[in-house]
């Protein structure tokens, strides 16, 4: 039995909780992962894995392996991209997650750079706002919006960004400005809807804070949307400098409340707790920490 590939086998099939999620991500048959892992544990004189009625444990054996196989996998991974050297580039797939918004603006237009850089790299891009199963999806590296509190995953803050109360000034026109936060509940607020997502805004001017309580008639379940319906002149929304920069300098949005301050966006690049981000992962996350610090062209 070829032993780096029984590795990579119970390595997957721990990531992904599952023999039929890590088939599906190895691209075989979930008989032919039992049938390795069984090899295995006859091979080794141990329990590796244990099935339950919720599903996979790993027994303390499997979990020590597990860790082992991991970091020499990783080891390889790494010594893999460093023989290949700079002038070759990375290659193979790498498994990118992010919102559709953020991933519109901020990454697709800068993949070009990238991906000439590393000809032989394939990118897989998940757009979805909604939380990606990292595991189940095989996603190699996630970045997300807000603050990171889920202990479940590892997380490396990348870069942070101005948040701001905009509206169109068709909008501000028909309807006025507010003055202060608390007026913002008199105005139409187009809704996100997302477990977890705030409709309680809270701001800071010196020593004051101020919270309101937003809403209005218009609720969809993307950001993309959100957006638009801010453009096109149906309510207000908080918005950051990556997701309004260009139409706050085109004059297409105004800022409100600019005396008013709200908490940064941050952005994390994401993976799952356990996992070290291979080598194609770290150097996608390092370019898009320095791109962000530039303008998109």
């Amino acid at each position: 039995m070829d032993s780096f590939s029984a590795m990579q086998t119970l390595v997957r099939v721990v990531d992904a909780g599952s023999f039929s999620d890590a088939a599906r991500q190895l691209g075989v048959g979930q008989p032919s992962v039992s049938k390795i892992v069984r090899r295995l544990e006859a091979r080794l004189g141990v329990k590796l894995l244990a099935r339950t009625t919720r599903g996979l444990s790993v027994t303390e054996a499997g979990q020590r392996y597990y860790e082992g196989a991991r970091r020499a996998l990783e080891a390889v991974d790494d010594a893999e991209v460093a023989a290949r050297a700079a002038a070759s580039g990375l290659s193979g797939r790498l498994c990118v997650s992010a919102a559709v918004t953020f991933a519109r603006l901020q990454i697709v237009p800068r993949l070009p750079a990238f991906m000439n850089a590393h000809p032989d790299l394939d990118i897989d891009l998940v757009l979805d706002d909604r939380a990606t199963d990292l595991i189940g999806e095989g996603v190699d590296v996630a970045f997300r919006l807000g603050p990171h509190v889920d202990s479940a995953f590892n997380g490396r803050l990348i870069g942070t960004a101005n948040r701001f109360v905009l509206a169109s000034p068709d909008y501000v026109a028909r309807f006025g400005a507010p003055l202060r936060p608390a007026d913002l509940a008199r105005h139409e607020a187009p809704t996100f809807l997302q477990p977890g997502i705030p409709t309680t805004w809270s701001f800071a001017r010196g020593e004051e804070r101020e919270s309101v309580t937003v809403g209005g008639r218009l609720r969809m379940t993307a950001h993309e949307g959100v957006r638009e319906a801010v453009l096109a002149g149906l309510g207000v929304a908080i918005g950051s400098e990556w997701g309004y920069g260009r139409e706050i300098a085109a004059g297409r949005v105004q800022i409100l409340l600019a005396d008013w301050s709200l908490e940064p966006s941050q952005l994390w690049a994401i993976l799952p707790a356990g996992r070290r981000a291979n080598a194609k992962a770290r150097a996608f996350v390092d370019f898009v920490e320095q791109a962000l610090r530039r303008p998109v062209d």
